[in-house]
C-alpha cells in the first residue's frame, strides 16, 4: 500500500543490486504494460519503486494488484510537486547498487537491463544511456528509428548543456552519483539533463550503447517532448541551469 509519510532522503541500509525508479502520475492507460515489461527484465533481487504523485485516475488501484504478486514492488506517495521531485523522491530511495529510470507509459525491450549491465561490467563508466525507438501511442506504428540520430546524442558536459541528448528513461547510473544529482533543484527544466550532466563533471564517465532497447510512446499527455523553445527562452534556461551546477559544485567542494 502507499506509505503515509514521506521518508526523506536518507540512505537506505538495506541494498540490492539493480533498483528501477519510476514516477507514477495518471498513467492507467500504459502502465500495467510497463511494469510487465520491466518486472520481465529483473531478477529476484532487484526492486521497482514507484512513486505515485497523487494519481486520481485507476493507476494506484493497477499498481497495487501487480504488486500483491509481485514483491519486488514498491509503491511510494509521492511529494506532489511535480515530475521533477517525484522522480527525485523514487531515487532517492532506492536500494540498488545500478538504478534505472523509468517513465510510466514506455515498454522496455526483453534484454534491456542485462545489455546494460554488460555494458557497466565492460566499460569503466558511471553512467548508461541507450538509444530507443519512438512509436506512436498504440505501438504499431514507428514514428522515428532513432532517437540518437534525432537527437545527435553525445557525451559530455559541455555539448548537454547548449542541447541536451540526455533522455532519463533510457538512463541507467551507479548509485555513486545519488550523493550528487540529490537534491534536484526546483529552477531547472528536467532531471535527465541534470543527471547526464554532473555524472559528465564528477562520476567515472557516461557511455552511449547504440542499441535501441526501448519504445517510446508520443502521445498527448507526454511530459517532455520534441518541439524547442525560443531562442530567449533556450539562453534563459541553460543560465538557470549553469547557475544551479555552479552552486551544487561549490556546495560539495
Amino acid at each position: 500500500s502507499l506509505r503515509l509519510e514521506l521518508k526523506g532522503y536518507e540512505m537506505e541500509e538495506e541494498t540490492c543490486r539493480i533498483s528501477v525508479a519510476m514516477a507514477s502520475y495518471n498513467g492507467e492507460k500504459y502502465i500495467g504494460k510497463q511494469i510487465t515489461s520491466i518486472l520481465d527484465n529483473l531478477k529476484e533481487d532487484a526492486e521497482l519503486v514507484i512513486s505515485d504523485d497523487g494519481s486520481t485516475d485507476e493507476t494506484v488501484a493497477i499498481i497495487q494488484t501487480i504488486a500483491k504478486a509481485d514483491a519486488r514492488i514498491r509503491l511510494l506517495r509521492g511529494p506532489g510537486k511535480g515530475i521533477k521531485k517525484n522522480f527525485e523522491y523514487a531515487i532517492a530511495n532506492c536500494k540498488g547498487d545500478y538504478i534505472f529510470l523509468s517513465d510510466q507509459d514506455d515498454i522496455w525491450a526483453k534484454d534491456k537491463v542485462e545489455t546494460v549491465m554488460r555494458v557497466f561490467e565492460q566499460q569503466n563508466c558511471s553512467l548508461v544511456m541507450h538509444d530507443a525507438v519512438v512509436v506512436n501511442e498504440d505501438n504499431t506504428k514507428e514514428i522515428m528509428p532513432s532517437f540518437f540520430e534525432y537527437r545527435k546524442s553525445k557525451t559530455g558536459a559541455f555539448a548537454n548543456i547548449v542541447k541536451n541528448s540526455y533522455m532519463g528513461c533510457c538512463m541507467a547510473f551507479r548509485k555513486e552519483l545519488k550523493e550528487w544529482i540529490l537534491p534536484v533543484p526546483d529552477e531547472i527544466q528536467m532531471h535527465d539533463q541534470w543527471i547526464g550532466v554532473l555524472n559528465d563533471l564528477k562520476g567515472s564517465g557516461s557511455y552511449m550503447l547504440d542499441k535501441k532497447l526501448l519504445f517510446y510512446r508520443r502521445h498527448e499527455e507526454n511530459n517532455s517532448d520534441f518541439s524547442h523553445n525560443t531562442l530567449p527562452v533556450m539562453i534563459k534556461n541553460r543560465l538557470i541551469f549553469v547557475h544551479a551546477l555552479v552552486q551544487k559544485l561549490c556546495q560539495k567542494n
